[in-house]
């Protein structure tokens, strides 16, 4: 009875420290710049027309997977204080590759620009592990620059 355990265990602690495919933790590294040039929202397929613009910039992305699936979670930077109604809206997967376009509404009237920190926007989207099977990489675009996170 005692040695099947420690074999398991075993396993199971080998598995998780190894750099596998079959680890959940490695599924998705840190995020990492993309090229611009490849990424216009301009050359993405064309969708519903959405009033919010792009937030100005992206500045961290993370992937953090869970029990049924993932959540990705950005964080922008507007031009001012006071951007709401904020969202990751995805576009259709294409050979493998989940695109969002980070979207916000600017403030009715002018605002401050304020510091960095008082500036930042955190906006998140879940995807199920159905999804994720047909996924490898995930892209957030924004008006200035795009990160990218890959299995």
């Amino acid at each position: 009875m005692r040695r099947p355990l420690l074999v398991g265990l075993a396993l199971v602690l080998a598995l998780g420290a190894c750099g596998s495919r079959l680890n959940p933790l490695n599924w998705f590294g840190g995020s990492e710049p993309a090229p611009a040039a490849t990424l216009a929202p301009t050359d993405l397929p064309a969708t519903a027309p959405d009033a919010r613009p792009l937030m100005a910039q992206v500045i961290s992305l993370e992937v953090e997977p869970n029990r049924g699936g993932a959540v990705v979670r950005a964080v922008g930077v507007p031009p001012t204080q006071g951007f709401w109604n904020a969202e990751l809206v995805a576009r259709p997967v294409q050979d493998g590759v989940m695109t969002y376009e980070f979207r916000a509404l600017p403030p009715p009237n002018g605002a401050a620009v304020g510091t960095q920190a008082s500036r930042e926007v955190t906006v998140g989207a879940y995807l199920t592990a159905y999804q994720l099977r047909s996924i490898r990489q995930i892209t957030v675009v924004s008006a200035g620059n795009a990160l990218t996170s890959r299995r």
